[in-house]
């Protein structure tokens, strides 16, 4: 008897951390910092109707999407994602237009995207 109540506990468990973390969160990213690796992003993240510094941090099938091995500086995002201590994690991803995001990023694309472009200028003759 009670190695069926073993067997039990280890089938519920799984489950029931997995229902604690809920459904992801609907997120919007500019990407403002890359680590080499792409193991974590820093960006501007606007969830929950506010604009924050976050780090967005990829789950394992996204580690291998094209879209996140390509990411840029400045590059907007539209995410679904777990907010975690460390930042968000990163369930599905999709890059947007910058004029795609909410007003609240707008600015910050639009300045990130000018800073960006007057860095390679000197390069371009």
């Amino acid at each position: 008897m009670p190695v069926v109540l073993v067997g039990i506990l280890i089938l519920v468990l799984p489950a029931h951390t997995v229902l604690a973390q809920g459904d992801p969160m609907l997120v919007f990213a500019v990407v403002t910092s890359l680590s080499k690796d792409r193991k974590e992003v820093k960006g501007q993240v606007y969830a929950g109707g506010k604009v924050m510094e976050a780090v967005l941090i990829p789950t394992d099938p996204i580690k291998n999407n094209l879209a996140w091995k390509k990411l840029e500086l400045c590059h907007a995002l539209r995410a679904e994602a777990w907010q975690v201590p460390e930042g968000f994690r990163i369930v599905s991803i999709r890059v947007l237009n910058a004029g795609m995001l909410p007003m609240a990023l707008q600015g910050l694309a639009g300045d990130c995207l000018l800073k960006k472009a007057l860095e390679f200028a000197p390069l371009v003759d």
